[in-house]
């Protein structure tokens, strides 16, 4: 019903938009939508955050409220459910989330490169990420697909690997300990803490799904693509806004997040820039989307049996 309501709202106030209402008339009484974020406010989301600040959202008949699901959400169960409009996820969850039979649907992609690593002692001397797996210590990791596609990659492995907490404490107490990491958070934090990290990027080896993707149902694309439209262009709009100007959003989310500081946020936005605007962005726009990838990604996941070869990528994203 939530969602019912929400259209119906939202294409008439795209429509009057379209036929030249102004963005100051309309904010006020735009249809509130909600954007889940599978993590807290950090420059991962630093566009969406611009977005609201900048009034892209509302310049496009949107009152969007952004809301952190916290640590392990399943975003994809939200939006499949109803509970939200729009999230946050990645694209092998999508794939997972559709071999599920959910209505979920990816419409723009952040990260164009998988800012997943992992995060080594510089003082080991490794040269890549097979010596972490073929060298004596231990790996810090969550069981997800790209920890299975490395395993296979470089059986047999001799690393131990543990279950992944949070936070760098265990890494830096110990030299022989690796850890997964997002490129523009652990490796920072660590340098900061006095640390030697050295980071190898999982694409590198040739894991690379799309991250920090907005989904939302099918159903709401297929009746109404003027209001997903709408989402993917302020969300450009905003995500062009961050990586041009991040300080004053990070301002922003640093009153949202205090568990990361001000030099911080700006170190993690540089080191994130070129992992989403690439030269497929440059031609095609921020956020887009393609065929071969998603292609790629699933034969990878059905190579590992995460999913069976009836979930079908094309029907897993549009770019609007």
């Amino acid at each position: 019903m939530r969602i019912g309501i929400f259209l119906t709202c939202c294409l008439a106030l795209i429509g009057g938009c379209n036929k030249g209402g102004d963005s100051a008339s309309t904010s006020s009484s735009s249809p509130s939508v909600q954007l889940t974020l599978d993590w807290k406010p950090e420059p991962e989301f630093g566009g969406f955050y611009a977005a609201q600040q900048s009034g892209a959202f509302p310049k496009h008949s949107l009152d969007v409220k952004i809301q952190p699901a916290g640590e392990g959400a399943d975003t994809w169960q939200l939006v499949a459910t109803g509970r939200t409009e729009f999230a946050t996820s990645s694209a092998d969850q999508v794939l997972i989330a559709r071999k599920q039979n959910a209505d979920v649907i990816a419409i723009f992609a952040v990260y164009q490169t998988f800012p997943q690593g992992i995060m080594v002692h510089q003082s080991r001397g490794f040269g890549s990420i097979k010596d972490v797996f073929s060298h004596d210590g231990v790996l810090l990791a969550e069981d997800n697909s790209w920890l299975h596609f490395l395993q296979k990659k470089f059986a047999p492995v001799q690393v131990k690997i543990t279950g992944y907490g949070g936070g760098i404490a265990e890494f830096m107490a110990k030299k022989d300990y690796s850890q997964q990491c997002f490129v523009t958070s652990e490796p920072i934090l660590a340098r900061h803490q006095g640390g030697d990290p050295q980071t190898f990027l999982i694409a590198d080896e040739g894991f690379n799904p799309y991250t920090t993707v907005v989904i939302c149902k099918g159903e709401l694309l297929k009746t109404h693509p003027d209001a997903v439209k709408a989402m993917v262009e302020a969300c450009r709009e905003g995500w062009r806004d961050y990586l041009d100007h991040p300080d004053p959003v990070n301002a922003v989310m640093h009153g949202l997040n205090t568990d990361m500081d001000l030099q911080t946020f700006g170190e993690a936005a540089a080191a994130e820039k070129p992992l989403i605007e690439t030269d497929e962005t440059r031609k095609s726009g921020l956020g887009t989307m393609t065929l071969d990838r998603w292609k790629a990604l699933a034969g990878q996941l059905v190579d590992l049996g995460v999913i069976d070869g009836s979930v079908d990528p094309q029907g897993c994203f549009v770019n609007p």
